[in-house]
C-alpha cells in the first residue's frame, strides 16, 4: 500500500534541496563573461607578430596593439596572455574556436566580418591606400579607372579587408587585375614593389606611413575607400559584459590620450636623423659641436672609446642637440631611456656632460655583450647594431647569416640579414620574432658616414691651424681650402 507519510517527506526533502539549490545556480548564471574573465586573471589576446600588432624591441614587449591591450588588462587589474596564430586567418579561427577573449591586428571593421563577430569601439581609421613604386617618365595612377587601363596586377594579403575590397570593386571593374598572397606581410608586400618584382599593392594607409622611410621612392597614389574604423574584435555573447567594458574603456580620456602617445610613437616613424645628411652636419659642426665638443674627449679618456666614434653616434641620435626627445622617451644628445640612464649612473639626461660621458659607458656595456673572436672594426658595428634594435634581434640576424653559409661574425654579412627580420618567413623561425630589421643597417652605416665627415673636419681644421701659424712666417705659403681638400678627399 502507498505509504503517504513518506511521499510528504519526500516532498520536503526536496524542497529543501532546492532552496539550497537555486542560489547556487542563481550565483553561477550571474557569472558574466567579463567575471569570469577578471576571476580566471588573465585576458587573451589573439594578435600577430607584427611591426603593427605585437614585437619584440630591446628584450621587451611593445607595439601599438599590445601596449593598448596591456592597457586595459591593467585596468581590470589582470595579466594579459598573448595567443599567436601561425596565419593572419588563423586570427579569425582562432576567435571563432574560442581560444581568444579580444583579437586586435590592425583589423578593419568590414561588413563580412560583423556578420560572424562583434567589434569594439574604434580606436583609430585608417585608409586602403593603392601604392606604387616611383618610375622616371611614368606617372601615377590618378584612380582606380586609370589603374585597370594600365592592365597591371595589385597584389594584397589574402584573407585582408583590402581582398575584400577589391573584390567588391571588381563588380563595377571586371577587368580589376589582382591577387592574393598568403605568404607575404605588409611589408614584404613593400619591398617587393620597391625590388618592382610586383606592380602595386594596397595597405593600409597606417601601416605605409610607419614603413615608407625604409622603401624610398614608394609614394601613395590614392585611396580606394573612405576613412574605414580599426577595432577589436570580440565573439558574440548573450551578456556583453566584455564588449562593454572595452567599449567604457576606449572611451576614458586616459586612453584616448594614450592612443594619441601610441600612435605618435609606432606610427610616425619618419624619422630625419635615419637620412645622411651632409650639409646640416656641416652646419651643426660650426654651431653646435663646439659647444660639446669637450665631453667627448673627456668620454674617450674615461672609456677608450674613439671620440670620434661617439661624436657620430651622438650626432646620429640627436643632432648634438641636448634638448631632443623621442617619441618612445629617449632623450638628451645620447639619446638614452630611462634604463640605460640608472644603468651607468645619468641623473639628467639633458645634461650634456653627463649624457655623453654616460653613453659612452653605456656603449662599452653593449660592446661587452659581443663575443671578443668578432674583430674591430666588425665588433664596433655590432655593438651599434645591438644598440640600435637590441642583442637579441642581432643574435637571430647571425643565426639567419650562419644558415645562409655565411659568415656570422662579419658585419657585411650579418646587415644583409637584419631585415629579413621583416619578414614573417624568417622571423618565425628564430626566438625573438619580428624586428624593424632596416634600421640597425641604416643607423650604422649613417654612422660610419659621419665618422668619415668629422675625420674630415678635424683634418681641415688642423690643417688651418697650421696654417695660420705658417703665416706668422712671411716666407710660408697662404692657407688655401681647395689645396688641403684635395689632400684630404683621397683618404676618405
Amino acid at each position: 500500500m502507498f505509504d503517504i507519510s513518506r511521499k510528504k517527506d519526500a516532498i520536503q526533502a526536496l524542497v529543501i534541496f532546492l532552496m539550497f539549490c537555486i542560489p547556487v545556480l542563481l550565483s553561477w548564471n550571474s557569472k558574466t563573461q567579463l567575471g569570469a574573465i577578471i576571476e580566471s586573471g588573465s585576458l587573451k589576446m589573439v594578435t600577430r607578430n607584427s611591426p603593427s600588432t605585437y614585437f619584440i624591441e630591446k628584450g621587451e614587449p611593445a607595439g601599438f596593439e599590445y601596449d593598448l591591450a596591456k592597457a586595459y588588462a591593467e585596468h581590470l587589474g589582470i595579466k594579459l596572455e598573448l595567443v599567436l596564430p601561425e596565419s593572419f586567418s588563423g586570427i579569425f579561427s582562432t576567435m571563432k574556436a574560442r581560444n581568444g577573449h579580444i583579437a586586435g591586428a590592425m583589423l578593419t571593421v568590414t561588413d563580412d566580418r560583423e556578420k560572424a563577430f562583434e567589434f569594439s569601439a574604434p580606436f583609430l581609421t585608417t585608409t586602403a591606400a593603392v601604392v606604387y613604386r616611383t618610375t622616371k617618365g611614368v606617372k601615377a595612377p590618378k584612380d582606380l579607372n586609370d589603374l585597370v587601363a594600365r592592365d597591371k596586377t595589385i597584389l594584397v594579403l589574402a584573407n585582408s579587408s583590402h581582398a575584400e575590397l577589391l573584390a567588391r570593386l571588381q563588380t563595377t571593374h571586371p577587368t580589376l587585375k589582382w591577387k592574393e598572397s598568403s605568404e607575404h606581410s605588409a611589408v614584404e608586400l613593400l619591398e617587393k614593389l620597391h625590388n618592382k618584382e610586383i606592380d602595386y599593392t594596397v595597405v593600409d594607409s597606417i601601416t605605409f606611413d610607419a614603413q615608407k622611410s625604409f622603401f624610398p621612392g614608394l609614394q601613395k597614389a590614392f585611396d580606394l575607400n573612405e576613412p574605414q574604423d580599426l577595432a577589436w574584435i570580440l565573439n558574440p555573447h548573450s551578456d556583453r559584459s566584455l564588449k562593454s567594458s572595452v567599449d567604457r574603456f576606449m572611451a576614458l580620456e586616459s586612453t584616448q590620450k594614450l592612443i594619441k602617445k601610441l600612435k605618435k610613437k609606432y606610427f610616425n616613424r619618419f624619422n630625419p636623423l635615419n637620412f645622411y645628411d651632409t650639409a646640416s652636419f656641416k652646419e651643426d659642426m660650426e654651431e653646435r659641436f663646439p659647444k660639446i665638443e669637450q665631453y667627448f674627449y673627456m668620454a674617450e679618456q674615461e672609456t677608450d672609446i674613439d671620440w670620434q666614434l661617439l661624436a657620430a653616434i651622438a650626432y646620429q641620435e640627436s643632432h648634438w642637440n641636448p634638448d631632443a626627445v623621442s617619441p618612445t622617451g629617449v632623450k638628451g644628445i645620447m639619446m638614452l631611456t630611462n634604463d640605460a640612464a640608472s644603468e651607468v649612473g645619468v641623473t639628467d639626461r639633458t645634461d650634456p656632460q653627463q649624457s655623453i660621458i654616460g653613453g659612452a659607458h653605456y656603449l662599452v656595456s653593449v660592446m661587452n655583450k659581443i663575443p671578443e673572436r668578432i674583430k674591430q672594426p666588425d665588433h664596433t658595428w655590432f655593438a651599434l647594431a645591438g644598440y640600435n634594435i637590441g642583442y637579441g634581434h642581432l643574435e637571430d640576424a647571425r643565426v639567419l647569416t650562419s644558415r645562409a653559409g655565411l659568415n656570422p661574425d662579419k658585419w657585411d654579412d650579418v646587415k644583409q640579414h637584419l631585415p629579413l627580420l621583416t619578414k614573417e618567413r624568417y622571423f618565425n623561425t628564430v626566438r625573438y620574432g619580428y624586428a624593424r630589421g632596416y634600421e640597425p643597417v641604416h643607423y650604422v652605416s649613417n654612422i660610419r658616414k659621419y665618422m668619415k665627415l668629422l675625420s674630415w673636419e678635424v683634418q681641415v681644421r688642423q690643417a688651418k691651424r697650421q696654417s695660420e701659424e705658417a703665416d706668422m712666417n712671411p716666407d710660408h705659403p697662404s692657407w688655401d681650402d681647395t689645396a688641403v681638400v684635395k689632400d684630404i678627399l683621397p683618404t676618405l
